[in-house]
Parts: C-alpha cells; sequence; structure tokens
C-alpha cells in the first residue's frame, strides 16, 4: 500500500488513468452505437499527451504503474496482478509449480538449504539437507545480498529444465556440482497432523489451495485411524484462498440442509447459497477451530459456517474481516485483475466485512488493534451491537468485522524480553537450529519421530547455554536476568526449530504447540466436552433424490 502512494500523481498517469477506466469497463469504441463522451474524452486527452506532452510518455510503463492505484479507489481488495508475477501467484494456490524442490532459508548471504523434498529433482540428484548454494548457472549468488524473491525466481522454472548449482558442503573442501532437471514440485497447504492428546487430533491449514481438500481429508482420516475422535483445527495466520474448498471442508462437518455460506453479487454467477449435502465423514466430531487477526476470507466462512451452526467452539482472537469475493481475470498481457464481484454471509446473514471507507484506517485496523490493547483484553474489541445475529441455537453473535471467538485468548506475551526480542530479530534462532543439525546430522538421523528426537538433545539448561554462546560470538551479549525470564520460550522454540530442521515442518509445530496457549486451551475444551454443541436440524434437511455426491449444495438466486 505504501509503494501505491509513492506513485506520482502527474497529468501522465492521470491521463493513463481514464485510459484504463476506459478499457475496464468495456470496448473503447462501442461498434454499434459510437463511443460515449465519456469515452470521446478520454480518447481526446490521450492524444493531446501523446502528441503534445514535453516529453516522450511510455504508456506501457504508466499502465503498469496505474492500474493498482485504479483498482485501490474500488476496495482493499481488488487487485492488479503484473503479468511477471502472475504465475508465482497462481502456484501457491494451484496446488504445484515446476522448480528443484528444497526449502531453503538465507543467513549471511547464503542459500542453506532445510530440507530435501522427498522424490523431488534435487533429491533424486543427491542434494542433501545443510548444503549452501553457493552458484547458480555458474553465477556466485553467495555474498551479493540475495532476496527470497529472487531465489524463487532463480530456482523455479518451466518442468524438465535444467539448472546447475554450485554447492558448499561440510564434508567436502572443492564445490561440489549437481545439474538437476525441474520437475512438478507439490505446495503442501497443510503444515501439519499429529495427535496432541489422546483422542484429539491437531491440523494445521496454512492456506485454502487447490489441492487443500483433499490434503484436508486425508489428514483428519489418518488422525482417526490413530485414534482421534475430536479435531483442532488451526487456521491461524490462514489469510485464505479459494472458497470452494472451504465450502468443501465445512461439509464434513455439517448436517444436510445446513447453510454452509451465502453469497450476493450482481449477477447470478455470483449470487448463491450453499447448504450442506450430510455426507460429511465427521459429523459426529467435536470441533475446535483456532483464529487469530490475521485469519481472513476463506478462514472465515468455514469458521463462521461452524459457529452460526453451533457445530464448532471458535478459540483465539478475533479474525481479520474480509467478507468480499474476488474473481481473477487474464487481461491479453498474461497480467490479471482480481476484481470483487460479490459479498458473502455466514449461516446468520451476517457480513463479517469491515468498514473500508476510509482506505489509511483500513489499512492499520491490526496495528489500530494492538495499540488500543484487543490483542490482550476482551473487553477492548469494538464490536457493532447494531449488526446482531443468532446462530441456530439462538446464541447472539455480530457481524462488521470479523468473527468473533466463543472463547477469547489473549495474545501470549510470556517470556518475552528485551533479550529474546534482539535474538528473534537477528535470526539467531533459526541460524543455530540450522547449525545444530548440520553439525549433528549423523546423531539426529536416528530419531525417527519428535518423541524420539528430543531425547537426542541436551538437557534444557546446557541448550540454552549453548545458544548464549552461540548468541554472544553473533553480537548479543549475555543478559541472563532477561535470558531467566525467557528460559522456557527459548528453549521450546530451539527444540521445535531443530527438530523442522531433523524431522520436518510438521514436527515444528508438534513442539512449538505444547506450550501454545490456544492449543492447550483447545485441548481442555475437547476433553470437557463444551465444543459438543447440540445438533439442530432444519426441517428442510432430508436429501433430495440422487443427492449424496459428496459435494455442497449449490442454489442459484436467479
Amino acid at each position: 500500500m505504501s509503494q501505491i502512494r509513492k506513485i506520482s500523481v502527474w497529468v501522465p498517469v492521470i491521463v493513463a488513468s481514464t485510459f484504463i477506466l476506459g478499457f475496464l469497463a468495456g470496448d473503447f469504441v462501442n461498434r454499434e452505437n459510437g463511443p460515449t463522451p465519456a469515452q470521446k474524452k478520454f480518447q481526446t486527452i490521450l492524444n493531446i499527451v501523446r502528441n503534445e506532452y514535453v516529453d516522450e510518455v511510455d504508456l506501457d510503463s504508466l499502465v503498469e504503474k496505474t492500474i493498482p492505484s485504479l483498482l485501490m479507489n474500488l476496495d482493499p481488495h481488488s487487485a492488479y496482478i503484473p503479468a511477471s508475477d502472475l504465475q508465482a501467484v497462481n502456484d501457491d494456490l494451484e496446488g504445484s509449480f515446476s522448480g528443484v524442490g528444497i526449502q531453503f532459508m538465507i543467513d549471511n548471504d547464503t542459500i542453506k538449504v532445510i530440507e530435501v523434498i522427498p522424490g523431488g529433482p534435487s533429491e533424486k540428484v543427491g542434494l542433501l539437507p545443510g548444503d549452501r548454494i553457493v552458484k547458480v548457472d555458474g553465477e556466485d549468488i553467495a555474498g551479493i545480498g540475495i532476496t527470497n524473491e529472487k531465489v524463487l525466481r532463480t530456482l523455479r522454472g518451466e518442468k524438465g529444465t535444467k539448472v546447475k548449482l554450485g554447492i558448499k558442503r561440510s564434508t567436502s573442501k572443492k564445490t561440489l556440482t549437481y545439474e538437476v532437471t525441474r520437475g512438478d514440485i507439490p505446495v503442501n497447504t497443510v503444515d501439519a497432523t499429529y495427535i496432541a492428546s489422546p483422542g484429539i487430533g491437531y491440523i494445521k491449514v496454512n492456506k485454502f489451495g487447490r489441492t487443500t481438500y483433499d490434503e484436508f481429508f486425508q489428514g483428519l482420516s489418518d488422525l482417526r485411524r490413530e485414534g482421534a475422535q475430536d479435531f483442532i483445527i488451526d487456521l491461524r495466520g490462514n489469510t485464505g484462498g479459494y472458497m470452494e474448498i472451504a465450502y468443501l471442508m465445512a461439509n464434513e462437518f455439517l448436517e444436510s440442509g445446513q447453510t454452509i455460506v451465502s453469497t450476493r453479487g450482481r449477477d447470478f454467477t455470483s449470487t448463491s447459497t450453499i447448504t450442506a449435502d450430510g455426507t460429511g465423514s465427521f459429523r459426529d466430531a467435536q470441533i475446535v477451530v483456532l483464529l487469530d487477526e490475521f485469519s481472513a476470507s476463506s478462514s472465515e466462512i468455514f469458521a463462521g459456517a461452524l459457529q452460526d451452526n453451533d457445530r464448532g467452539l471458535i478459540i483465539g482472537r478475533r479474525s481479520f474481516g474480509k467478507g468480499l469475493i474476488q474473481r481473477q481475470s487474464v487481461l491479453p498481457d498474461s497480467s490479471a485483475i482480481r476484481l470483487t464481484i460479490g459479498r458473502y454471509y455466514t449461516p446468520s446473514g451476517r457480513s463479517i466485512q469491515k468498514d473500508y471507507s476510509n482506505l489509511s484506517v483500513y489499512e492499520h485496523d491490526i496495528i489500530n488493534r494492538y495499540n488500543r490493547g484487543e490483542m490482550f483484553s476482551a473487553d477492548s474489541i469494538k464490536l457493532n451491537t447494531e449488526l446482531k445475529f443468532t446462530t441456530l441455537n439462538g446464541r447472539t453473535v455480530y457481524g462488521g468485522g470479523g468473527i468473533m471467538p466463543d472463547i477469547f485468548v489473549p495474545n501470549d506475551t510470556s517470556g518475552i524480553s528485551s533479550y529474546y526480542i534482539n535474538v528473534a530479530n537477528a535470526g539467531l534462532l533459526q541460524r543455530f537450529a540450522f547449525d545444530y543439525v548440520d553439525d549433528n546430522r549423523d546423531l539426529l538421523a536416528e530419531a525417527s519421530d519428535t518423541e524420539s528426537l528430543l531425547k537426542l538433545l541436551p538437557n534444557d539448561d546446557a541448550l540454552l547455554r549453548q545458544f548464549v554462546l552461540f548468541a554472544s560470538r553473533n553480537g548479543i551479549p549475555a543478559r541472563w536476568y532477561y535470558i531467566n525470564i525467557s528460559h522456557d520460550l527459548i528453549v521450546n522454540q530451539l527444540k521445535a526449530l531443530i527438530a523442522r530442521d531433523a524431522l520436518g515442518y510438521g514436527a515444528y509445530f508438534e513442539i512449538s504447540n505444547s506450550a501454545d496457549v490456544n492449543v492447550l486451551r483447545a485441548i481442555d475444551e475437547l476433553l470437557s466436552g463444551n465444543a459438543a454443541f447440540p445438533i439442530i436440524a432444519p426441517e428442510s434437511s432430508a436429501p433430495s433424490p440422487g443427492q449424496g455426491s459428496g459435494k455442497p449444495k449449490t442454489v442459484r438466486n436467479e
């Protein structure tokens, strides 16, 4: 948003804006009726600028700079995606991309391989966790201030293309060279599934992508086979994605005929009511959904469907508040716009879209929430009490500003000290964990799960002392008064990060969540049976003939 504000407001840009507006509104010249007065005006101004402006104008460049500003004036979520970014943006949701198949981090201007994706192109040629990528196709990329974006552009590419990687490895004095043939790499949207407590499964969903429902269903099924009867669904930090995926996921927990969501737009294609079809496999499970201020869009559709049907318990903090629906349209030059074409409403009829009449206030909403204490006290939350709705069983819920949790859990600041902030901001926790795993890879290879891994680590005090010495060598002096305040937090984070680097991303959550107040509260509520709302099915819940496809039913309003 700040970059948009930096765009100069000078004559050629304004002219380009009017040109784009005319283009997006329809054909520039209506072949049957001729141009409208407004279109004539746009064309006249454009011609004047092209022919008479003091400097030569690059209209293509101005178009690229101006479209984002144009769409921003509609609403905060209509957006322009340049052609150069469209593939990467779509890759995150589509479920796969072509690349070399590694997870990496940048440390001291060096690309460090954290994980080699099993079965991927890099594993096939022999790359290992802990490798440092120092050359790509003969070009030095270490020590040049490389960014994550540059790494992605360099390593991704068309399937079947080749890239030569120069590798520094601790067991070799010389640089090793590997030629990797890029291939399809899955984009996993479920980060972790594990048994959080006897009978309780935990599943973390990071976005709603094309493959999320399949991953989600598989994760729930695996957890059930491991003994889970009830589930914690963690949507914290999940900013959304495909709405249809949220419908499918909610359908797994709802009875036939129960509304999942309603959408309303200017035409019948964006106006509909989605109801469950009664074929869900987990309709008898207790459900807790974890939300925070960064849970948005599809996350809120899913949570709203369960909350309004009194089907799940929502724990955490008030969600983001995005109730607008975007449709992506690809333009002739392979760029795209995502235009808001409708609003969605939860089963009780509420829109959770927060006010965006003042874009500056909207942009700073999360910061303002922190400043007024909302993250730490439920009493500080501003609710629009005029937008009052009722759930299926008569509980009161509110619209106009996100999903308010049934149980508020404040932001956990226990263990936070100036020392912890300093080492975290410097990235030293991640760097220590990477180096520790790299130095002890043979030992840690004996671990098959988090339980066996933790037995191989030093005791808590010894691990902390090693880290404090490491931090001192990297510019953060030991301050034991503050270190002792953060003792448990630092140790837990180190163990979680070591587990991530040694066993995979899912292991991080398994250890980190052992001290997570939201997860612990969810476990308590499930064990107490407090998430078992009585189900009152709608009178129209009987399935219609031929129903039972395993997908929600869509009713179009024409």
